[in-house]
């Protein structure tokens, strides 16, 4: 009984004793797990690092060179010469000499309009001109008479005096006697309306028998051998153009170049004459006016296209696209420390060009930029530079 009573006691203590030792075993398994996995994970986190510092990247100097490049604004194009004809009296078109679209020289007779009514008018105030030519005549004798008269005291001066008056109001009547004759004569001219220049006719819209009033529109007459072309600039690149030396300003004058409608760019080079004396109050810009030559007569008025001008930059700064990013709107590239490490920096680009932008400022000629994978790459991350050049990047 006393052994069975001894193993009752003894079996809990044991068992206590047992649960002890396997929970401080767990415990220190349990930290050694720790410690190990912790020890794993700063391992991969420093070759993790490691690995990161050590990645190569190209990277690239801007090159500098003297540069062309093009610039293009939307153009207005006028004929050197574009009137409208109407007509000067009224009455019925009675016939049209020329067709739509043909040339005419100056002085041509276009259009005849009715005329008999004026001609009537005419023939009228010429017999009254004659009439009171006439009566001045026979006013003039008398006048004569009565100064012969008024010497040898047979008449009184008041009487002489009469017939002068006569005389002076008689010849105020043959001035406008003449006045309406030539107006009459002019009345009749204007029937036959004529080309003021040499050019091309345009619409018809009446045809004849039309009854016109005076002012009607006939036709409009193009000068087409030359064209205008107006173009609109903006008030800095007015400046730029304005501060440009005289042989750069000659340049840009005589490098004008046009793309037509369709794409083509036209055969003939113009030069800019002339800019408008102010800036648009709308829009800040100031127009400009290049002529063209049109032999051919390709160019109609009221046609559009595209002014080509071509500009000049002495040693630009130029780096490929592809080393750039955008951040809202603003332009980056990363710069390369000395110590190898990366730089974000904001650029400002003068002109982007086919797979390049020239800078404006921002960048220096001597600074390395990262060429290729600015997505993977952040502020402060080290490299190891591999160098390349334009050269390379373009083969």
């Amino acid at each position: 009984m006393l052994q069975i009573f001894i193993v009752a006691q003894v079996k809990p203590i044991l068992f206590y004793l047992f649960n002890l030792y396997l929970k401080r075993t767990m415990k220190k398994n349990t930290l050694l797990l720790s410690i190990g996995v912790l020890f794993l994970l700063t391992s991969c986190s420093s070759n993790h690092t490691k690995q990161k510092e050590e990645q190569q990247y190209r990277v690239i100097l801007p090159i500098v060179a003297d540069t062309v490049y093009t610039d293009e604004f939307v153009a207005n194009i006028n004929a050197l010469q574009n009137v409208e004809i109407r007509a000067r009296i009224k009455g019925f078109i009675e016939n049209i000499f020329v067709d739509e679209g043909k040339s005419v020289h100056k002085g041509q007779i276009l259009f005849s309009i009715s005329s008999k009514e004026y001609e009537q008018r005419l023939q009228k105030v010429k017999a009254i001109t004659k009439s009171v030519e006439a009566e001045l005549k026979s006013a003039e004798i008398e006048w004569e008479n009565a100064k012969k008269l008024l010497d040898k005291n047979i008449i009184a001066k008041p009487e002489y005096d009469l017939t002068a008056a006569r005389v002076d109001v008689l010849k105020a009547k043959v001035e406008e006697a003449v006045s309406d004759e030539e107006r009459a004569s002019l009345s009749l001219s204007f029937s036959e309306v004529k080309a003021p220049f040499d050019g091309v006719i345009n619409r018809i819209p009446n045809k004849p028998g039309s009854l016109i009033e005076e002012g009607t529109l006939l036709t409009t007459i193009s000068n087409i051998d030359n064209v205008y072309a107006y173009f609109h600039i903006s008030e800095q690149e007015y400046l730029e153009y304005r501060n440009s030396t005289p042989n750069e300003k000659k340049s840009l004058q005589r490098g004008v170049s046009l793309i037509l409608a369709n794409g083509d760019e036209y055969a003939h080079k113009g030069i800019i004459e002339t800019s408008e004396s102010e800036f648009d109050q709308g829009t800040g810009n100031i127009a400009f006016r290049a002529k063209f030559p049109n032999p051919e007569g390709l160019l109609k008025h009221g046609a559009n296209g595209k002014v080509v001008i071509e500009k000049r930059i002495k040693k630009a700064i130029l780096i490929p696209q592809k080393s750039t990013f955008e951040i809202q709107d603003k332009l980056y590239v990363y710069v390369l420390r000395k110590d190898s490490t990366l730089e974000q920096r904001n650029i400002i680009s003068h002109i982007r060009l086919p797979h390049v932008f020239i800078v404006e400022s921002g960048l220096k000629a001597d600074e390395t930029i990262l060429f290729e994978g600015a997505q993977n790459a952040k502020e402060g991350d080290k490299i190891i530079p591999l160098r390349v050049t334009f050269n390379q990047i373009n083969d």
